[in-house]
């Protein structure tokens, strides 16, 4: 899938080339992003569940700080999310959460492209759990998250001062599962978070 991504990034990039050249890219220090994305979890567990989340599409917003031209500082933030979480030992639904995962990259932005501005990072990850109900109380999961994040993209401009924003994502999210008050194993979402918005630099 990553790879599709950057294939769909460069061709989009190229298409738009030559508009690019003429744009007058804003150097101010804050670019604020509003953007739509699908998160696809990997869906990985050792507690014999054969435990799973739901895809779907959410809303997203970043506000980032460049430090210098090339360097820039981002804190990715979303509204909590209801997951449905599901088992296919037992055979359907057992129950959904809510959770809030904002997360701090370091980005370095590759510049003198025309105007399009393709940039890399790395960051952290936390994740909060709330509104736990699973398997009407009999199950449980760790509320906290901590884990690293992966991050592409590219800037697109289309006036002096807006974007077009293509962004990859992956985030590691992990939490222990207990059945019966007893630790069962851990699930991991990691997720691949691939959307597409717009930005504004000033």
């Amino acid at each position: 899938m990553m790879k599709k991504t950057v294939i769909a990034l460069a061709m989009l990039a190229a298409s738009v080339g030559a508009f690019a050249q003429t744009s007058t890219v804003s150097e101010g220090n804050w670019l604020v992003r509003l953007r739509a994305v699908n998160l696809d979890s990997v869906n990985k567990d050792n507690t014999g569940l054969g435990l799973s989340i739901n895809n779907k599409w959410l809303p997203e917003a970043d506000i980032s700080y460049f430090i210098t031209p090339n360097i820039a500082a981002e804190l990715i933030l979303t509204v909590p999310q209801r997951q449905r979480l599901s088992s296919s030992t037992l055979g359907g639904e057992i129950g959904s959460f809510r959770h809030l995962p904002p997360t701090l990259t370091v980005q370095y932005h590759f510049t003198n492209l025309n105007g399009v501005k393709p940039y890399v990072g790395v960051g952290i990850n936390y994740t909060r759990f709330s509104s736990v109900d699973i398997a009407g109380g009999a199950a449980d999961i760790k509320r906290n998250s901590f884990g690293p994040a992966l991050q592409a993209g590219l800037d697109i401009p289309v006036t002096k001062n807006i974007y077009v924003n293509l962004d990859v994502k992956k985030v590691w999210i992990k939490t222990d599962v207990k059945v019966g008050g007893a630790n069962v194993g851990s699930f991991k979402a990691n997720p691949m978070l691939v959307g597409v918005g717009v930005g504004y630099r000033f």
